[in-house]
């Protein structure tokens, strides 16, 4: 097996093939919670698990870690498998924490038996503060020292949702441990709430870090990857993993590696959830948001993301990765892949006067300059067209390569015209500009005059045959690049009003027939996508990234 490295986890793999261990016995997992939507930072550890998977030629189990039922629901479950699948990976088997609650309700019982857990009557706040601090020693529960049968029979009432307080059961550890997890945790508490799987037949719900290392136990989990925040559960993982697995041949290794923050993101799924509840944004897969699903919708690539964290790379520590990184990774995918079309999203009429009024001229376009093999489309060509506002100024300066009276300029692939005259509304905007083109100096033609070069070129849609588009101008949700850093200001105070502009604008007759997900780069503008709430009549397209990064220039 080749034991080169990309990152230390694969080192860390590699050293316990080095060491004898069986590849055959390798087996990583995805566990998330059904909860709320994938982001961007679970995107990074489903490449690092499913990479895993494939560099290793090794099973990658997805997980649910429903032991909430609180906040679980179908819909994320379906929502989650969705997002893995988009990405390009698939599991191998589909496993839930909920599959085990026998299991380790019967483990949790060994325990007690053990003297190893006991029944707790204390309320969370009173067992936080008898814990204390690493620096001093924690208060023992008055309950502490229970019998096992005492314990059984109360771990057995809280089973059946007969118990008269809401107790929980904890681990027996070590209340002087310097490491606040193994100072006796919860290892069950009682909540009657119907399960998304398994109805009512759970009075009492496993916590995290019992169903964690357990449920890796009993699938076969190799390595089981978790986020740099767990580092300090680890003795714990492992002391629950000692308290089971005795006569395993493997026992599942638990190692860290830092989260997947991106500057002017927030990926708290707590936060994210506000700005739905707010109606700040609409819904889970607003474009705006850091959820796979917005990322999906605003037109990002699953090569663009896998390309991203690819160029991240695996640390051991929490950073933050600047946002722009992300965005020149779909700009180079869809550099590639984007076929060319006009659209003009804030037009001002432009009358070629020389050109006769009736005529329809079909002129031949490339699809994508990067794809020689992506062919070329008609485009009509009339007398009456459509530019953009920015593109003319009546009076421009010497360093203004578009369009002005007396000037010339390029209509991209089509003719070299100059603005003669305008005309303005009583205001003084001006509503119409009028030009002549030069009929030798067609594109492509081989004439000279269409040889001539101009310091300017612009894109233009036919006044008369076009489609009306709705365009979502996406911009950064939020105007700090860590909006979540400062624990005294609310990062809702940090929304960019500026985030989503809609427009009305045409567009080139082809796209009448872009679906749903359908990517192009609108010429001189930016890349795009269709979206789902397109209709025949009006096609809508989310703005899926400048072609250059404008926060640059404003930094």
């Amino acid at each position: 097996m080749e034991l080169e490295s990309n990152n230390f986890i694969e080192q860390i793999i590699n050293v316990d093939l080095q060491k004898g261990m069986n590849p055959n016995k390798l087996k990583f997992r995805f566990p998330p919670e059904p909860n709320g939507y994938l982001h961007i930072g679970h995107a990074k550890a489903i490449c690092l698990n499913f990479g895993l998977g494939e560099k290793y030629k090794a099973p990658v189990n997805l997980r649910f870690d429903d032991t909430n039922p609180e906040a679980e629901e179908e819909e994320f479950v379906n929502a989650i498998k969705e997002d893995i699948q988009w990405l390009g990976f698939q599991w191998s088997n589909e496993c839930y924490t909920s599959d085990y609650f026998q299991q380790l309700y019967d483990w949790a019982i060994q325990l007690i038996k053990e003297g190893k857990a006991y029944v707790d009557d204390q309320d969370s706040e009173t067992i936080v503060e008898q814990r204390k601090t690493p620096f001093e020693q924690g208060i023992n529960s008055p309950y502490r020292e229970r019998s096992v049968e005492e314990n059984l029979r109360l771990f057995e009432e809280m089973k059946n949702d007969t118990s008269d307080v809401k107790r929980v059961l904890r681990a027996k550890i070590d209340m002087a441990s310097p490491n606040m997890n193994m100072r006796d945790p919860v290892m069950y508490r009682m909540l009657n709430k119907p399960h998304h799987r398994t109805g009512n037949a759970w009075k009492i719900y496993p916590m995290y870090d019992w169903a964690h290392g357990e449920s890796d136990f009993i699938e076969g989990i190799s390595h089981s990857l978790c986020s740099i925040e767990f580092e300090n559960h680890r003795p714990l993982y492992n002391w629950y993993l000692e308290q089971v697995s005795e006569e395993s041949d493997l026992t599942p290794k638990q190692r860290e590696f830092a989260r997947g923050n991106v500057s002017y993101m927030i990926t708290s799924k707590r936060k994210l959830k506000r700005l739905i509840d707010e109606n700040i944004v609409n819904g889970w897969d607003d474009p705006r948001l850091a959820t796979i699903s917005g990322l999906r919708r605003r037109g990002y690539t699953p090569e663009s993301i896998k390309t991203f964290w690819e160029k991240a790379g695996i640390s051991k520590r929490d950073n933050v990765i600047d946002i722009s990184l992300l965005e020149y990774a779909i700009r180079d995918h869809l550099n590639a892949i984007a076929p060319r079309v006009f659209a003009v999203l804030d037009p001002v009429k432009l009358i070629i006067e020389n050109y006769p009024e009736n005529k329809t001229e079909y002129l031949q376009v490339e699809n994508n300059p990067e794809d020689e093999n992506s062919g070329e489309r008609e485009i009509p060509f009339t007398r009456e067209l459509y530019i953009e506002q920015e593109d003319f100024m009546e009076d421009a300066p010497k360093k203004f390569f578009r369009l002005s009276i007396g000037k010339e300029v390029r209509l991209k692939g089509a003719y070299i015209i100059e603005a003669t005259r305008v005309e303005k509304d009583e205001n003084g905007k001006i509503t119409c500009i009028y030009a002549k083109y030069d009929e030798e100096s067609k594109s492509g033609s081989g004439t000279e005059a269409s040889q001539r070069r101009v310091k300017g070129t612009l894109h233009w849609v036919s006044a008369h045959e076009n489609i009306p588009i709705t365009v979502n101008l996406y911009d950064r949700l939020f105007t700090e690049e860590a909006p979540d850093g400062n624990k005294d200001i609310d990062f809702l105070n940090f929304i960019n009003p500026n985030s989503l502009e809609v427009v009305q604008g045409f567009g080139e007759p082809s796209l009448a027939e872009a679906k749903p997900g359908d990517r192009f780069q609108f010429q001189r503008l930016g890349y795009f996508v269709a979206d789902k709430d397109s209709q025949p009549n009006q096609i809508i397209f989310n703005r899926t990234v400048a072609l250059r990064d404008n926060w640059a220039k404003k930094k």
